[in-house]
């Protein structure tokens, strides 16, 4: 296990070994709460400069709007946009930053005000896990239909499941092979009558 991941299992933000629901229609055994860490916002910002050094130079200095889906992904993408121009010659214009919000309705949007703020720029896409790659599916083409172009993806901790290909590179700070996931209607958990783990 990388160090990252040791932090992470430490802190208890890593769960093992129970039944969890990930709110995208799928079901799994392993769990990275991100809440835990965004409690604690000096943790964040270590993980987002950490997340930073791992970009390659030509990255921070192309991205010109940061942008993550509410809420763990928009807490790490605002943090990063702060730290990101700390990174790059004082000449350079301002990062600016773009959150992914949820209407009434539970779906994902982007209001009206970030249309603009996308519009013409190029992005760095940010979430604290990627799970199936769904949610970074469904963001980027938000975010490519207000004019925005999405030039990476970039997480805390990718549990290599991705079940989409988004054609962008994607960075992460820790990889976790988690066991498989499965399609809720069809969790051998759900079948075997194991609670969902709640928090």
């Amino acid at each position: 296990m990388s160090k990252s991941l040791e932090e992470l299992k430490s802190q208890g933000v890593l769960m093992l070994n129970s039944h969890f629901d990930y709110g995208n229609g799928y079901h799994g055994t392993v769990y990275l709460n991100p809440h835990r860490l965004f409690q604690q916002p000096a943790t964040i910002w270590r993980f987002a400069q950490d997340l930073i050094a791992r970009l390659p130079i030509d990255l921070v200095n192309a991205t010109e709007v940061v942008s993550g889906p509410v809420m763990g992904g928009a807490l790490l993408a605002h943090t990063i946009a702060g730290l990101l121009d700390g990174h790059r010659p004082l000449s350079h214009p301002a990062c600016y930053f773009a959150p992914l919000s949820i209407d009434h309705t539970g779906a994902m949007v982007l209001r009206t005000s970030y249309r603009e703020v996308v519009n013409g720029k190029r992005i760095l896409l940010v979430d604290d896990v990627k799970n199936t790659g769904k949610t970074f599916e469904r963001a980027k083409a938000l975010l490519e239909d207000a004019g925005g172009q999405v030039l990476a993806t970039v997480q805390i901790c990718d549990r290599l499941e991705a079940m989409v290909d988004l054609g962008v590179p994607n960075i992460a700070l820790a990889e976790y092979p988690a066991p498989e996931n499965y399609p809720a209607a069809e969790c051998p958990l759900c079948k075997a009558g194991m609670a969902v783990a709640t928090f």
